[in-house]
């Protein structure tokens, strides 16, 4: 494991891999003045506020996440997050694939269709944050693969079995059309393209202005914005695998280098130059590299 600061005392973040849990990623930071920008994750987001507030958009509206409370944010779901009380907020996250949730929820009896969903994005409740709490501290400091495995699932099954609703009776996914479809797939294959909106739209069958609105709809960016997401994810890949920093942001599509920063610190909470110093140092380490 590693860990990674910024330099201001009240703004820091310390990442975990733990390749032996499926590649599983944690966050331990505390922030002050960090604004995370509108942006997604690949993973779901399950988080306890440690102290402090924070406040966030999700699914359409504004919340805020007090002490103690859990953040719960689904896969690829667009999200923020900033301080609400004046001390800023710290906080504890994992970020579980699908896949891992889906392991985690097939002994639980659950009909989820592959993957679940949780409909709320702050819940209040004591006895599971207390065992997220546990689970967060294992993982960080234990060396036993046994107690680490066997807790993250229980974990996850729990938070299922008492947070989640089948996903497919609430995704917009679903309802979106194949051909609204295969343009997203089209931005998140091939994000270092400079594709244009027209060809897009093309691709959709419909007009520019319809496709600004539906995509809009379905995925709460606009096409420009979801771009800038897909692109981020393919320059972390590549950083992960040894390309420079420059290297990366223009293999993802990025020709502007502060571009390149202001968005990766906006979306991750880390600069991109301090993301690539910790997948340098785990390499040196011979320890997981950061997902």
């Amino acid at each position: 494991m590693s860990t990674s600061k910024q330099v201001n005392t009240s703004e820091h973040a310390t990442y975990h891999h733990a390749q032996e849990l499926g590649g599983l990623e944690l966050l331990k930071a505390s922030y002050q003045q960090q604004n995370f920008s509108r942006h997604t994750h690949e993973g779901y987001t399950v988080g306890v506020i440690e102290s402090g507030a924070q406040q966030f958009y999700r699914t359409g509206d504004n919340h805020i996440a007090p002490q103690y409370s859990i953040i719960l944010v689904n896969a690829d779901q667009v999200h923020t997050g900033c301080a609400a009380s004046q001390g800023g907020w710290s906080y504890r996250a994992i970020y579980p694939t699908p896949e891992q949730f889906y392991h985690a929820d097939s002994n639980t009896g659950i009909s989820l269709q592959g993957a679940p969903y949780f409909p709320n994005a702050v819940v209040e409740d004591p006895a599971m944050a207390g065992m997220l709490r546990h689970c967060f501290s294992v993982l960080e400091c234990s060396d036993n693969r046994l107690l680490r495995e066997s807790l993250l699932i229980s974990c996850l099954q729990r938070l299922v079995e008492r947070h989640s609703i089948a996903k497919g009776s609430v995704t917009s996914e679903a309802c979106a059309k194949p051909q609204l479809l295969r343009a997203k797939q089209l931005l998140d294959e091939a994000p270092e393209l400079d594709i244009s909106l027209e060809e897009l739209a093309a691709l959709a069958g419909i007009s520019q202005y319809h496709f600004i609105r539906q995509f809009q709809r379905h995925y709460e960016l606009s096409p420009h914005a979801y771009q800038i997401q897909a692109r981020l994810r393919k320059a972390k890949q590549l950083i992960r695998l040894g390309s420079s920093l420059s290297n990366a942001a223009q293999g993802a599509g990025f020709h502007d280098q502060s571009h390149f920063h202001r968005h990766f610190k906006a979306a991750m909470g880390i600069t991109p130059g301090r993301f690539a110093k910790q997948i340098r140092r785990n390499v040196q380490n011979n320890q997981p590299r950061i997902n």
